[in-house]
């Protein structure tokens, strides 16, 4: 008897969840001939039509839709078997895969992958960037080990340490139309310019900095954090950056004024991994030495 394969499963995954044979083959880093030729392969060994397909869409079919949850489990259970070799070894050596969101990443792996590589020469350390609900998923499904991720953040089986907080500040243009210099500074709502929907930061700056009317919060948003600071120095509005951004090149180069806020408003940075693994110890040496390198 025929089985699927581990590659061929991972696939079918990854079409489902993006619904889309161009994107899920650009996310496994293949073609989209080798992945279309793959999810066929899976149908003839299951012997099962999974996808209806068009010119414009993908249809999961009743069979897809079992297919879909099945594999996503047998990849789980191959994850926790690996784990568990992992487990047998040296802390932070082999393979280990990082997700870690974009308003994090570009101000923090600087300073310590170098650091961590250097002190563990054994380590094989791989690095994905992507938004906190997708590199969630991607932990879950078991194509990562760990995730940096800014909380708080509604999470499922998952167990996490907090490493520190990070304080939100205003930033703005020098003799900004929106700031009068002579007063406590208080933008005023529809001033203030925040990622787009989708970034965790925006969540948490909203909650974080207790804005009275949401609804007034000005209509431009950003995709990144460059784009933000940009908006900001044309003085279209104001914006709330996190401390870990103020070292860097972007920020320092910026010419904005940074002001620290009353309260300290911030957002907690942790590390999350899968309920129940065999590699908690290891994350956990981990989140210290990211701690003590941030």
């Amino acid at each position: 008897m025929n089985y699927p394969t581990i590659k061929q499963l991972r696939y079918f995954i990854a079409l489902v969840d993006h619904n889309h044979f161009g994107k899920a083959a650009q996310s496994c880093f293949v073609s989209q001939s080798a992945f279309s030729v793959a999810i066929k392969e899976l149908e003839s060994v299951l012997d099962s039509q999974l996808v209806d397909r068009t010119n414009k869409s993908v249809t999961v079919t009743n069979i897809g839709n079992e297919t879909y949850s099945k594999a996503k489990e047998i990849i789980h259970e191959l994850s926790k078997l690996v784990e568990i070799s992992q487990g047998n070894k040296m802390p932070l050596t082999g393979k280990l895969s990082l997700g870690i969101i974009p308003t994090i990443a570009p101000f923090l792996l600087s300073k310590f992958v170098f650091k961590l590589q250097k002190s563990h020469p054994e380590l094989e350390l791989y690095l994905h960037e992507g938004m906190t609900l997708n590199i969630y998923e991607k932990l879950i499904s078991g194509e990562l080990d760990v995730i940096l991720i800014a909380l708080p953040y509604a999470l499922k089986n998952v167990e996490f340490i907090s490493l520190f907080n990070d304080k939100f500040n205003l930033a703005y243009k020098q003799n900004s139309k929106w700031i009068n210099p002579q007063k406590i500074i208080h933008p005023k709502d529809e001033s203030v310019l925040l990622l787009e929907d989708g970034h965790c930061m925006r969540d948490h700056a909203l909650a974080a900095c207790n804005f009275k009317n949401l609804d007034k919060i000005s209509r431009y948003s950003a995709s990144s954090v460059l784009t933000l600071v940009e908006m900001v120095k044309s003085d279209i509005g104001v914006t709330y950056l996190p401390e870990l951004s103020l070292d860097s090149y972007l920020i320092k180069q910026s010419g904005l004024k940074i002001q620290e806020l009353e309260n300290s408003q911030f957002r907690e940075i942790g590390l999350v991994w899968r309920k129940g693994s065999s590699r908690v110890d290891e994350f956990k040496l981990l989140g210290e030495f990211i701690k003590s390198h941030k």
